[in-house]
C-alpha cells in the first residue's frame, strides 16, 4: 500500500485557515489518513505527485500541503528530562503537530535498556494515533562537537540502527569529546564524526533502513561546532546530514522573573571556552529574535554555506525537557535503581507548585513546516531532504508558499529547496503567498505579520577556506510592509538573472523588535537583535524564516 496521494482540490468542510497557500487542505489530508489507519501511514514510499502534461523548462513543482512538526523532543527515556511518552504525545496533538521525533540523549542505560522500551511505546502510540507521525530518534553527542538529531523511518531495524550507532559513534560514550585546536585527539574525533555520517548513509544505501536523517542541534550554543566541521558533516553525505536548528528550543528561558537576570532565550548563556572555535565572536553565543546567530546573521554562517550552492536546511523545535510554569517533578527512584541500570526515569508526579523550566510543549511556540505530496513518514523525510521547509515562532503565520519562475513560463515554478535554471538576463518573479494567522496562539495573542524581507546571495561555489563564516555578497534586497493585511495574499517580487547564480530566502516578523543586523545596516537594516538578559518574552518577538530557492544562471 502506498502513502496517501495529496489531492489538488480543497476539502469544502474546512475553514480557510486550514488551507495552505495553494488551497490544499491539511486537515482533510489528515482526516483521510486517519480513515485508512496506521498501516496506511506506514505504507511504502511512492514518487512525488507529477504535474500533468509535459514538464516545463522553468520548473513545475507540485502542489504541497505543509505538515507541522518538531524533531527534538525528550521524555523519561532521557536522563535529564521529566515527562512520560504519553504526556509529550498528547501535548503535541493539542498544539497541532502532525509529526514529531523523540530524540533521547545517548547514555549507556539508554542504549542497553531504554531504546527498546521506548520503541515498544512508540509502536503502541502509532497504532493508537494514526494521524500523528511519531519517529524514534537519538540525540547524538557528536565527537569533538555538540549534538545532532538522528532519526530513521519506521521499520524492522529502526531501533537496532540507532543503538548500533549510539554505541559505535557517540562522542560521550566513547570519550571522544576533545575538540580544542591542536589537542592530540581532536583530529581523530572530528574524523570519527564524519565516519559516523558515512556509516548512516551506507545503512540507507544497503536497505537496512528505508531512510535516515541528521540535523545539527543548537549549533552555536557552546561555539564548538566549527564551520569546517559543519561543512565536513554536510559533505560526508548531504542526503543524510541535511541541516541544523535555525532556532534552538528552550525559548522560554528568559521570560521575565522566571529564571533570573542572566537568562537568554534558548539557554544561550555561555562564553567561549578552550573547546570553542576561536573564530567566533562573543556575540555568536547569543540568540537574535530567538534564532541562532548562525542563521539570524544575514551574510553569516548559514549564508556562507548556501553561497557554495549546496542546500543546508534550517528547522526550529521545542527541545522539550521541562515546560515553563509546569507543576510536575521527577519521581523518586526505587532502591537500587538508576538510569544506568534501567534506561528510564521514574514517572513524574504533580506537585501543584510551579517547577523550574525553560521549554514550551512541542508545537506550542516553535513549528517546523514541511511540504509534502503524500501523507506518511517517508514523505516527511523526503520533504525535509528536499528543503521544502519554513519555520515560525508564536504561530506567526497560518501558511506560506514560495515559488520562483520565469515570467513567460506557465508552470507553478520552483519552491523552497529547489533550483530554477535560467539564462543570463532573463526576468523571473518571486511569488510569496502568505496566509495570516486566523486565531489566537496558545498565549492568547492573535499574531500579526508586519513585514517580509527578501534576502539574496550570490552562489560562488565551494570555499577555499573551510572555516569561512561570511558571505559578503548576501544582503536584504527588499522589504515588503504587510502590516494590517489579513487572509491569504500574494506578493509578486520581480527578480533579474544577472551574471552569476544566486539564491533567495525569506524572513519576516511581528515588527516589535528590530535593529541593525550584525554585519551592518548596508547588509541588514532592520534585523533581529538580542534581548536584555532576563528580559526576553518570546511571545513579544516572533519571526519566520524560509529555506532558500536557488537560481542557476547559464550563459
Amino acid at each position: 500500500m502506498t502513502e496517501q496521494q495529496l489531492p489538488s482540490w480543497a476539502d469544502p468542510s474546512v475553514s480557510p485557515a486550514d488551507l495552505d497557500a495553494q488551497g490544499v487542505s491539511r486537515r482533510g489530508l489528515l482526516r483521510r489518513a486517519g480513515l485508512f489507519g496506521a498501516a496506511f501511514a506506514l505504507g511504502s514510499a511512492t514518487p512525488a505527485l507529477a504535474a500533468p502534461g509535459r514538464p516545463r523548462l522553468g520548473g513545475d513543482d507540485p502542489h504541497l500541503a505543509y505538515l507541522v512538526g518538531d524533531h527534538h523532543v525528550h521524555s523519561v527515556y532521557s536522563h535529564d528530562a521529566k515527562y512520560t511518552f504519553s504526556q509529550q504525545a498528547q501535548a503535541a496533538a493539542k498544539y497541532g503537530l502532525d509529526w514529531m521525533v523523540f530524540n533521547e540523549h545517548s547514555n549507556f542505560g539508554h542504549a542497553y535498556y531504554g531504546a527498546r522500551m521506548e520503541h515498544a511505546e512508540i509502536v503502541r502510540a502509532r497504532a493508537e494515533n494514526p494521524r500523528q507521525l511519531i519517529f524514534q530518534g537519538l540525540e547524538w553527542y557528536i565527537p569533538a562537537a555538540e549534538h545532532c538529531t538522528v532519526f530513521a523511518a519506521p521499520g524492522p531495524h529502526e531501533t537496532d540502527l540507532l543503538t548500533q550507532f549510539e554505541l559505535a559513534y557517540d562522542g560521550k560514550l566513547l570519550g571522544y569529546t576533545e575538540g580544542s585546536a591542536g589537542a592530540t585527539d581532536t583530529a581523530r574525533n572530528e574524523a570519527h564524526a564524519v565516519k559516523a555520517i558515512k556509516w548512516l548513509a551506507e545503512q540507507r544505501r544497503s536497505g537496512y533502513v528505508d531512510d535516515v536523517l541528521v540535523l545539527a542541534n543548537h549549533p552555536l550554543r557552546l561555539g564548538i561546532d566549527s564551520p569546517h566541521e559543519m561543512r565536513g558533516w554536510r559533505d560526508a553525505a548531504p542526503e543524510i546530514m541535511i541541516g541544523m536548528e535555525g532556532a534552538p528550543g528552550a525559548q522560554g528561558a528568559a521570560i521575565p522573573s522566571l529564571r533570573g537576570a542572566t537568562s537568554i532565550r534558548g539557554e544561550y548563556e555561555n562564553k567561549p571556552s578552550a573547546q570553542s572555535w576561536s573564530g567566533y565572536p562573543a556575540d555568536a553565543y547569543l540568540t537574535y529574535g530567538g534564532f541562532d546567530w548562525a542563521t539570524a546573521t544575514v551574510g553569516g554562517l548559514w549564508d556562507s554555506m548556501l553561497a557554495e550552492g549546496s542546500l543546508f536546511s534550517i528547522t526550529t523545535n521545542s527541545d522539550n525537557h521541562r515546560t515553563v510554569f509546569d507543576t510536575w517533578k521527577n519521581g523518586d527512584w526505587p532502591a537500587g535503581q538508576n538510569f544506568d541500570n534501567t534506561g528510564k526515569l521514574p514517572d513524574p508526579v504533580n506537585t501543584d507548585t510551579p517547577q523550574p523550566g525553560s521549554d514550551f510543549w512541542p508545537g506550542e511556540f516553535s513549528r517546523t513546516h514541511v511540504g509534502v505530496t503524500r501523507y506518511g513518514y517517508r514523505s516527511v523525510m523526503a520533504g525535509l531532504r528536499a528543503g521544502r521547509v519554513w519555520v515560525d515562532h508564536g504561530h506567526l503565520l497560518d501558511g506560506l508558499d514560495v515559488r520562483v519562475k520565469r515570467d513567460y513560463d506557465a508552470g507553478r515554478g520552483v519552491t523552497l529547496g529547489g533550483r530554477l535554471r535560467v539564462r543570463k538576463g532573463e526576468r523571473i518573479t518571486l511569488y510569496v503567498t502568505v496566509t495570516s494567522a486566523s486565531r489566537p496562539n496558545p498565549q492568547g495573542i492573535l499574531p500579526e505579520l508586519a513585514h517580509v524581507d527578501v534576502i539574496r546571495g550570490a552562489v560562488r561555489g565551494p570555499v577555499s577556506d573551510r572555516d569561512t563564516w561570511q558571505a559578503p555578497d548576501t544582503k536584504v534586497v527588499q522589504t515588503k510592509d504587510v502590516s494590517g493585511r489579513k487572509g491569504t495574499y500574494t506578493l509578486r517580487i520581480p527578480l533579474t538573472a544577472g551574471d552569476e547564480s544566486f539564491y533567495v530566502r525569506l524572513r519576516g516578523s511581528d515588527g516589535k523588535r528590530h535593529g541593525t543586523g550584525y554585519l551592518g545596516a548596508s547588509v541588514d537594516p532592520h534585523g533581529p537583535i538580542p534581548h536584555e538578559p532576563g528580559n526576553g518574552d518570546p511571545w513579544a518577538d516572533t519571526w519566520f524564516y524560509s529555506n532558500p530557492v536557488f537560481v542557476d544562471v547559464t550563459g
